[in-house]
């Protein structure tokens, strides 16, 4: 059950990685909205969305078929810790009772960092993968 369970995990934020990565390829005037307004400016350009998208989506790739976890996993964690930083107002008030702007739409932020944070921590036990020994 736990090897399941760490899959689908995996699986479910490879995903997330992708739509992400699609996102800033097809419509990289989005991204470079998001970027301005949730992360601070950084890497707010629409000549470099698709590159970062390509590369966000060979992330999800990557973790979705469980390869080079030393290097994924921790990109990852800091992709959405950024995240988590960046919507920091949605998660301390999701329901914006005494702050403004938030969202309750980015309260799952805390969530998902959360789960990378578990499937960093049983990455030994994630064993679901393609290219297992």
């Amino acid at each position: 059950m736990k090897r399941t369970a760490l899959l689908l995990l995996r699986v479910s934020l490879a995903l997330l990685m992708v739509v992400w990565g699609l996102d800033k390829i097809v419509n990289p005037a989005h991204g470079t909205g998001v970027a301005e307004r949730f992360y601070f400016g950084l890497f707010a350009s629409e000549s470099i969305m698709p590159a970062l998208g390509v590369a966000q989506v060979g992330l999800g790739l990557a973790l979705a078929l469980g390869w080079i976890r030393r290097f994924t996993l921790p990109v990852l964690a800091a992709i959405t810790g950024t995240t988590l930083i960046g919507v920091w107002r949605s998660v301390i008030d999701p329901l914006g009772l005494f702050l403004e702007r938030t969202n309750l739409l980015f309260f799952p932020s805390l969530i998902i960092f959360a789960g990378v944070l578990v499937l960093f921590a049983f990455r030994d036990d994630d064993t679901l993968r393609v290219g297992r020994r």
